[in-house]
């Protein structure tokens, strides 16, 4: 057994049923997120290129936030209703450490900056459940459950 598969293990093993009201707020946050990136693509290129966060150019500024954009729907989807969680938790991640550290750091640390609080908060439960996984109120123990269901 590797070491991955014994944190997986121990995450299945000791997963709180209240943790599943915390991951499906966090899905859909994540999910409220990507829409508000998405339907806002020209104000942040607009902020990623003031702000020159990475040296993008406009075409590369554009591309990665529709990137983020439709990783957190799509992530914050699959994390709210329990499919996939771990991988969903593991593609956020670093979209959310680049939010930290270059994006909501740039604006000040100070208690006064909510995305900054939030990103680090958001992050922290991203690598929680990327820990524990899913949980009992989701696809993926269903899924669990009735291994056969989906085979002819």
């Amino acid at each position: 057994m590797t070491v991955i598969q014994k944190i997986e293990h121990w995450g299945d093993v000791h997963h709180a049923k209240w943790l599943d009201v915390i991951r499906i707020v966090l899905g859909v946050l994540i999910f409220s997120k990507g829409i508000a990136i998405v339907s806002n693509t020209a104000a942040l290129q607009e902020l990623v290129l003031q702000n020159n966060t990475f040296g993008f150019a406009g075409f590369m500024s554009s591309f990665a936030l529709h990137i983020v954009g439709f990783v957190h729907l799509v992530g914050g989807l699959f994390i709210a209703i329990g499919l996939l969680t771990r991988f969903a938790a593991v593609l956020q991640i670093p979209i959310l450490v680049c939010a930290v550290f270059f994006v909501n750091l740039s604006r000040g640390f100070s208690p006064l900056n909510n995305e900054l609080w939030l990103s680090i908060i958001v992050l922290l439960l991203l690598i929680l459940f990327w820990i524990v996984g899913s949980g009992p109120y989701s696809v993926d123990h269903a899924m669990k459950k009735r291994p056969n269901m989906y085979r002819p």
